[in-house]
């Protein structure tokens, strides 16, 4: 599960975003435009209860709706100054570090993850005076891989941008996150497993991300 808190966040999330991610070059067209509008959002966990997984849907004066994925850190990771998105002040955590998410190995262990074994977003806690409440996921995605299936160790990562698409690669593993989302689920990926979603105003599940599926070694 994700523990959230009812806290206010100085700057905001989408004063951060919409200040960032219009300078991205997946951004396109849309460069340079910032006005844009969160429209869903979902959660990965990370076991080891330290990182924050966020993936923002945020649309923009067009209708287009894009895909922004960042991690939420209490210490700045020493050599990721190239994927730092700003710093925010948390009303219960304190200072946090906001990364592009591309480049934090957590991130993409957890997408991995749900990819290959067919796994979901993570519930959503919020503490509260009286302690969790559960809340409601209105974002829900899912991979069409099979549970138990191997995933393959995620060390350091690199990334680079490819049109409307980021690839994410760690040893074996290679991940491709659409930052523009204008690709229908039904489309022909054969061979590959991938993560869907929908949110309110998207019923139809639409295709956020992919790897390939069926190659990776387990354990020796």
């Amino acid at each position: 599960m994700a523990i959230l808190y009812r806290a206010q966040l100085t700057p905001s999330k989408m004063e951060l975003l919409s200040a960032w991610a219009p300078l991205q070059p997946w951004c396109g067209a849309l460069a340079g435009s910032r006005t844009l509008d969160a429209v869903g959002a979902y959660r990965f966990d990370d076991p080891e209860g330290e990182v924050g997984i966020e993936t923002h849907l945020l649309r923009s004066a067009d209708g287009q709706v894009l895909q922004v994925p960042v991690t939420y850190r209490g210490a700045p990771v020493p050599g990721a100054e190239a994927y730092l998105i700003a710093t925010t002040q948390h009303s219960v955590l304190g200072e946090r570090w906001v990364y592009d998410a591309c480049g934090d190995p957590t991130y993409a262990e957890a997408l991995a993850t749900a990819i290959l074994t067919g796994g979901t977003q993570a519930d959503l806690d919020v503490v509260t005076d009286e302690g969790y409440e559960r809340r409601q996921a209105t974002t829900r995605v899912a991979g069409s891989g099979a549970p138990g299936s191997v995933v393959p160790p995620v060390g350091p990562v690199t990334y680079w941008n490819e049109g409307k698409t980021t690839i994410v690669r760690s040893g074996d593993l290679e991940l491709t996150i659409f930052r523009v989302i204008d690709v229908p689920a039904t489309a022909d990926m054969a061979g590959v497993c991938v993560l869907t979603g929908t949110w309110p105003g998207q019923d139809t599940p639409a295709l956020l991300a992919s790897a390939p599926g069926g190659h990776y070694a387990g354990p020796a």
